[in-house]
């Protein structure tokens, strides 16, 4: 049954069964392309008449997972250049308002959409929750740092969605003071970034932070992408002259200069830009409540189906602890608790806790607020364990589209566990287990969920 809604901008249709409406691809921001290319987002024109919100928009400028990736990380590509949009799940009753929680896809800033089966919200919508998802730029459109052009052009397209939902949630069913970003690694990492902006400020209430720390780079760091694909293209490393090349030699020149990097191993790649205006590197607004985590084997996902994980040997460990600065004496630490662990996954276990565990546990020591969790059920599939982005579909109760990672029989309940606390979290400040303090609580998600206080303490003391 089709459904009406008014936003700023005009009347949009959606669909409405089995008691949730759901709106596609409703535009927050100008399509950002011709002479909005390399700009900031722009507001959408008003229309007249009722604007269909029926199917999935255009994706923004990517190119799929490089193999093996591709076959275990779906990441459908929609034409069109009307790619700064938003979806939108809410119960159909009308019941007052209700809280708001607004999804930030992850992909290394550079993969990824809103339109992944994966992100449905029917089930957030099912427990009383307007659920957002939203897109933004990609890559070098997005996060390419220019002398000639903003900074982080896809964060300005999260902040432009975000005051879009200031705006109209209301007429969604959602309270506009009641709204909970989250998002899983690159989305987290712009999370981040967002409790530094003062663009941001009352924007949200609560944020949680799924595989994703705090990182942001000078600009000078964050131009060396550009260099690089401008030495492949051969044009200045200018918005100017990337502007007037076309976007598929761009993707092209993209994927060459960051085949061989992932966020264990690093390389080049795309990364938020601390501008001192927009993300100025402080947190803003201290007041956010948090919800933070991090998955058990988040390295699993790019280290074994590679093979990277059999590759590494003891050499190879020493070289990869050296540009990391890992002293030799947390190697001896984390191997005296892993016997027979290889060395591939002795840098793989080290490398989480580094840029995960010990980040977001900083972080949660300096809020006001915080609760932290751990997610350690293991995939069947590949061997890939507790891997990064495994607990997606357990949050989104949406296990039916988590098969390629997942396996068919991955235990829905602990999916209905954790689609449980977030949305207790989003709803009522408690996902359902104790506030970080000096005891240092962890909801530990596994088949038998427990908190434990303080786990592998010894470890974590090397990254405070």
């Amino acid at each position: 049954m089709d459904t009406i809604a008014i936003t700023r901008q005009g009347k949009v249709r959606g669909r409405s069964e089995d008691g949730i409406a759901t709106f596609l691809g409703l535009p927050y921001a100008a399509p950002p392309y011709g002479r909005r290319r390399f700009r900031a987002p722009e507001p959408v024109e008003p229309w007249d008449g009722v604007r269909d919100a029926l199917e999935y928009g255009a994706t923004a400028a990517k190119r799929p997972y490089r193999p093996p990736l591709d076959e275990i990380i779906p990441d459908p590509d929609r034409p069109g250049d009307d790619c700064l949009h938003l979806n939108v799940w809410t119960p159909a009753a009308d019941d007052g308002a209700r809280p708001v929680m607004v999804w930030i896809h992850g992909g290394s800033l550079r993969n990824g959409s809103n339109s992944l089966p994966l992100y449905d919200g029917s089930a957030f919508a099912r427990d009383g929750v307007v659920l957002v998802s939203i897109n933004y730029r990609l890559g070098i459109e997005g996060f390419g740092s220019f002398p000639d052009a903003p900074d982080n052009r896809g964060l300005l397209d999260q902040l432009a969605a975000l005051e879009w939902v200031r705006d109209n949630i209301a007429s969604f069913g959602g309270d506009p003071a009641n709204v909970t970003v989250f998002g899983e690694s690159a989305g987290a990492i712009s999370i981040a970034a967002l409790l530094t902006s003062p663009r941001a400020r009352g924007l949200f209430r609560r944020a949680a932070l799924q595989s994703g720390p705090p990182h942001t780079v000078s600009r000078a760091e964050g131009g060396r992408i550009v260099a690089l694909m401008a030495k492949v293209l051969g044009v200045a490393p200018t918005a100017e002259a990337f502007a007037a090349v076309d976007r598929e030699r761009l993707l092209d020149a993209q994927v060459e200069v960051t085949s061989k990097s992932n966020p264990i191993g690093g390389g080049p790649g795309f990364s938020i830009v601390a501008d001192g205006e927009v993300v100025t590197g402080e947190v803003v607004m201290p007041e956010v409540e948090l919800l933070l985590g991090y998955n058990r084997e988040e390295y699993r996902l790019w280290f074994v189906p590679t093979g990277v994980v059999q590759k590494i040997g003891a050499v190879a460990l020493r070289l990869a602890m050296l540009k990391l600065k890992i002293p030799g004496r947390v190697a001896k630490l984390y191997r005296s608790s892993r016997p027979g662990m290889l060395p591939g996954e002795l840098l793989g276990e080290m490398a989480n806790d580094f840029l995960l565990r010990g980040p977001l546990a900083k972080l949660a020591s300096r809020s006001p607020k915080a609760h932290v969790y751990e997610f350690a059920w293991r995939s069947p599939v590949l061997d890939l364990g507790a891997c990064h982005g495994l607990e997606i579909g357990f949050v989104f109760d949406t296990l039916r589209h988590n098969v390629e990672l997942a396996g068919p029989d991955a235990p829905q309940h602990l999916a209905d566990e954790m689609h449980r606390a977030w949305v207790g979290f989003a709803r009522d400040r408690d996902p359902g287990w104790p506030a970080w303090d000096d005891s240092r609580p962890v909801m530990i998600f596994d088949r038998r969920s427990e908190v434990m206080h303080d786990p592998r303490a010894e470890e974590l003391k090397v990254w405070l």
